[in-house]
């Protein structure tokens, strides 16, 4: 059988009523894949200099140049597949957009916390993109496939690294053990939204070409519940409100705050090449 083709128009699909168009929800779902590496990858730079010691400096430096790495070939190709006159390439979908048309979850903008919050961040979002990852080896999208066979080897250093650190820290001395289950309290309310099905992921899953995070979710919660145990570590209570909305373009005030930063240079200097 010979390999379907998996251009645009091809993956495309019928339209369905009351939705965008086939190849709107392909771009959306690209960039929120994207926009979910690329703004993690701008938080753990701020720990450059931060972290508790020189060699995990580079080892979150490291993490985040992974992630990077990520968002450029994501971002590279939603703006070959989306409809955009002139084409956007990776550095105006990063550089030039606003913070509605960004389409990462919650989790990844939060501000940086202590050392023990940051893992606990990392320990979920890692778990997430490695079944993430993992699931999107067979993609009909042969870039997004192309992505996933490399990062699947990357998240899976990540998420080992996060793991760890949370068995260290949690069943370590009084302090850290405190500190990291503070964490985990911190970043709970923004987890949920990880395995939350959207508009552009349906699509994605019903032409092969992605995958429903719900589908994510029991593996995820399955791998963070069994390092928690062994770090001596409580899995939170479910939180009463629950972060939602990034996926349409609703953020934080912190992340305002990031696109100031990350989006500096090249706003104030419009059309330079470095």
């Amino acid at each position: 059988m010979s390999a379907p083709d998996a251009s645009p128009t091809a993956v495309a699909g019928a339209r369905q009523p009351g939705l965008p168009d086939a190849r709107t929800l392909h771009t959306r779902y690209l960039l929120s894949l994207g926009d979910d590496a690329l703004i993690y990858a701008q938080r753990l730079g701020e720990w450059l200099t931060h972290a508790p010691q020189i060699e995990e400096d580079m080892a979150l430096g490291n993490v985040g140049l992974d992630l990077l790495g990520q968002a450029r070939s994501l971002l590279t190709r939603a703006g070959e597949v989306e409809d955009a006159h002139p084409r956007r390439d990776e550095d105006a979908l990063a550089m030039l957009r606003y913070e509605r048309e960004f389409r990462n979850v919650h989790l990844v903008e939060r501000p940086r916390g202590d050392f023990g919050q940051e893992m606990a961040r990392m320990l979920w979002f890692a778990s997430y993109q490695y079944e993430l990852y993992t699931a999107l080896l067979g993609s009909a999208d042969p870039t997004l496939a192309g992505v996933a066979q490399k990062a699947v080897k990357e998240v899976a250093y990540h998420r080992d690294h996060a793991t760890q650190w949370v068995l260290r820290l949690g069943d370590g001395t009084p302090e850290s053990h405190a500190r990291v289950q503070a964490g985990l309290e911190a970043v709970h309310p923004y987890v949920q939204e990880l395995g939350e099905d959207f508009d552009a992921a349906r699509w994605a899953s019903e032409q092969g070409v992605g995958v429903l995070p719900s589908s994510l979710a029991a593996s995820v919660n399955a791998y963070v519940g069994e390092v928690l145990e062994g770090a001596t570590l409580a899995m939170p209570d479910e939180p009463r409100w629950h972060a939602r909305g990034g996926r349409e373009g609703v953020h934080s005030g912190a992340m305002g705050l990031l696109l100031a930063e990350l989006q500096h240079i090249a706003r104030s200097h419009p059309g330079a090449t470095w």
